[in-house]
């Protein structure tokens, strides 16, 4: 069942997917959208209740021009929304790449709401960008040529969907399917507002929740940021997974069943 916005503010398009237990959300990555989850639903509705969201000007969401919307806070307050929506007490959530960076931030801003978090690799969440001129001067320059060129801008980009190699064909299509619908005015604004500012660094010591990594060990690019989230995450579980950056498509049966232990112990040391 799909939820649609109660007044005239903009929200962001969740869908429910049965199952019984605690309600997981579940926050896909940049230029991807909800169809990345699909392998891991079935399994997942054994043992919770699986909401997918999409991001600003992705999959079904609409796409605001003001750029307030999408900062790392603003999308935290956007899931608030949605566990008051549905009825929830509190719930888990588990973030994709930059998914896992706003995750991780809603964890810590909003922990009484949740029972626990998991994410995979995350070099947005994990790299203080934050002096680094040449790096802020591209995302300037990124988000002006996405303006510019619109999809065809987009499609240049490094992590668009067409450049995934490892990922199942079913899901590979469905993101080449959804990629046709990526608005150019919020991605734009996802590079000025969310990426700018993903960085949770300085964060993670706040931590007060059951944490999950789901490292996939194959991406050379975040070995350093897993030791450092390993080293600096307070009440972290790890596991490793034979995979690269698309962990949860990768090998969904192990990533399944990883994230699936994990929220089930967590509830059994609620109860104990």
């Amino acid at each position: 069942m799909h939820k649609k916005p109660s007044n005239s503010l903009p929200s962001l398009h969740f869908a429910e997917h049965g199952g019984t237990g605690p309600y997981l959300l579940l926050v896909h990555g940049f230029l991807s959208s909800s169809a990345q989850w699909n392998l891991n639903l079935p399994t997942l509705r054994k043992i919770c209740r699986p909401i997918t969201v999409d991001l600003w000007g992705h999959g079904q969401s609409p796409a605001p021009e003001a750029r307030s919307h999408y900062s790392p806070s603003s999308y935290a307050l956007e899931f608030e929304k949605i566990r008051k929506k549905l009825g929830a007490e509190n719930w888990f959530i588990c973030g994709y790449s930059i998914g896992a960076s706003l995750s991780i931030r809603y964890a810590i801003d909003f922990s009484r709401s949740i029972l626990g978090h998991a994410f995979t690799n995350s070099t947005s969440a994990f790299t203080d960008y934050s002096n680094n001129e040449v790096w802020l001067a591209s995302i300037a320059e990124n988000a002006a040529k996405i303006s510019a060129g619109g999809l065809e801008a987009i499609e240049k980009i490094p992590v668009h969907p067409k450049r995934a190699r490892n990922i199942p064909k079913s899901i590979h299509n469905e993101l080449m399917r959804a990629s046709k619908d990526l608005n150019p005015t919020a991605i734009a604004n996802t590079y000025v507002e969310t990426l700018i500012s993903a960085n949770i660094m300085s964060l993670v010591k706040n931590n007060v929740r059951p944490a999950l990594m789901l490292w996939g060990t194959k991406e050379k690019r975040f070995q350093k940021l897993g030791e450092w989230a390993k080293k600096n995450i307070p009440l972290l579980q790890i596991v490793e997974l034979d995979t690269g950056h698309g962990v949860n498509m990768e090998k969904a049966n192990d990533f399944d069943k990883a994230l699936g232990d994990f929220i089930q112990k967590t509830l059994e040391g609620r109860v104990r």
